[in-house]
């Protein structure tokens, strides 16, 4: 039997019915990733294998490394066919690493290929790829179609001025292209030279001469308003723990002003600050209608070393140990009180949250959005078989699993729409054990809208994206080719 094959991962009859019946033809609302808008808009064409799978890709430089692959075969300057090389021998060693499962995952996927990767086929599958990257079934936009997404939604800076977006509303890719309000660099007063000049940067996008804090905050709102003219309606906050020791708006001004002087804020201050602006936030999501995402629990650019050599986002982040529920649920508790607590996706990187996290959202459903509080999908780490079982189990245990908003990419590279697949495959199998243990009846009525929800439907109820008008034929190939 060939290792990609259809009922892969699916151990009973039960879970290949679930899957085959109800999940497998699902669209996908990508409603949180890191794909480049750039390369939507140009419809980009992937010259090689190594551009689109290993160009941006640190699952796999981890790998390689641990594998004693030397840097420049990772983010260095070897050839592209040198690089995939080092990522083909190192493969073999992947074995129950779930970069195995998803490399010939993705290779089935994308290009039909069945042959397991390793040094030896390296070279033909580098050929048959490369020959099929050259169709426009496989470019950006090809890609989006092939894999039924309906909307993506990218990850974007406050000052970005969202020039590709602009441009996709006017093209004729069927898939909708919507932002994020990303504004992680707002909390930043413990880096002066992080902080002022994307200040600046902020000053330049708002139109807004910032001098203190209430033009900061005021900038702020313009580009939030900008975003949602954009049809934006979600925000996405990266945080090693939420902030919550609230202080008034004068010391907040007095942090503002230290760190605009060069002065980096002590983290006590940079707490404070950080809970005044994420208060400050949460109050205009609400308002907006927004969903504000919350990304909890990474410990990032441990290797010093490295991070100065090759940069962030490169492979050298792990799962952090910081103290999350007390903080978290102030934090909450505050926006609650005030009615202004929007609907809110928290999603943790360490495992040992799954249960604390669990029962704390809880408290703070309020009986107006069904799910309005979400413990969202395994991430970074935890989005693998077990790491996602564990966070479905946590919330069928302590919340409600069929309100479950579901699967995200979290990805930069266009070869991982496979990871929807692979998520509701472990779903389906979850599900089909229980059924098969007596645990749950054996009633594909009850169980196939929960699934059927649980990949597609859910998202779109909880979020409520606006529509937009197709945009006209134009015989162009993009708005930006």
């Amino acid at each position: 039997m060939k290792f990609i094959h259809a009922d892969f991962l699916l151990q009973t009859k039960t879970a290949r019915r679930l899957y085959h019946e109800f999940a497998e033809n699902e669209p996908i609302l990508d409603y949180h990733c890191h794909l480049p808008p750039a390369d939507i808009a140009s419809n980009r064409q992937f010259k090689n294998l190594f551009e689109i799978w290993l160009e941006g890709d640190h699952y796999k430089w981890r790998a390689m490394r641990s594998n004693g692959v030397a840097e420049k075969f990772c983010t260095g300057d070897a050839d592209p066919f040198s690089k995939f090389q080092a990522w083909a021998a190192t493969v073999p060693y992947t074995l129950r690493n779930p970069l195995y499962h998803w490399t010939h995952l993705e290779l089935k996927r994308y290009f039909g290929i069945d042959e397991l990767l390793n040094e030896t086929s390296a070279r033909r599958i580098w050929d048959t790829a490369n020959e099929q990257l050259a169709s426009p079934a496989l470019s950006t936009q090809g890609i989006l179609k092939k894999f039924s997404v309906t909307t993506v939604c990218t990850t974007d800076d406050p000052t970005d001025d969202l020039r590709y977006h602009k441009a996709m509303s006017a093209s004729d890719c069927p898939t909708r292209i919507l932002p994020t309000f990303r504004p992680d660099k707002a909390l930043a007063v413990n880096r002066p030279d992080v902080f002022n000049p994307w200040v600046a940067r902020l000053s330049g996008s708002s139109g807004m001469d910032i001098q203190d804090l209430d033009g900061f905050l005021s900038a702020l709102r313009r580009r939030l308003e900008f975003f949602h003219s954009m049809n934006c309606r979600l925000s996405d906050h990266g945080l090693e723990f939420c902030p919550s020791d609230f202080c008034t708006e004068k010391a907040a001004a007095s942090i503002f002003a230290k760190a605009r002087r060069g002065r980096p804020a002590s983290p006590e201050a940079a707490n404070q600050f950080g809970a005044f602006v994420m208060l400050y936030l949460g109050r205009l999501y609400s308002m907006r209608g927004w969903t504000m995402q919350l990304h909890l629990g990474a410990l990032r650019n441990n290797n010093t070393r490295l991070m100065r050599t090759i940069g962030p986002d490169t492979g050298f982040d792990s799962i952090g140990d910081f103290s999350q529920a007390r903080s978290l649920a102030m934090f909450l508790d505050k926006l609650d009180n005030e009615n202004a607590l929007p609907k809110t996706i928290v999603y943790n990187l360490n495992p040992s949250d799954n249960y604390a996290f669990a029962t704390l959202l809880g408290n703070f459903q309020d009986g107006t959005v069904p799910g309005k509080i979400q413990l969202g999908s395994g991430w970074w780490f935890l989005d693998q078989k077990e790491g996602m079982e564990w966070q479905m189990n946590a919330l069928s245990n302590l919340g409600l699993l069929s309100r479950f908003v579901g699967m995200v990419t979290d990805s930069r590279s266009f070869m991982s729409y496979p990871r929807h697949e692979y998520f509701r495959r472990v779903l389906c199998n979850l599900i089909g054990r229980d059924v098969e243990n007596g645990e749950l009846p054996d009633d594909d009525s009850l169980l196939g809208p929960m699934i059927r929800n649980i990949c597609h439907a859910n998202a779109r109820s909880y979020l409520a994206l606006p529509d937009l008008a197709p945009a006209k034929k134009s015989g162009r190939k993009t708005a930006l080719s």
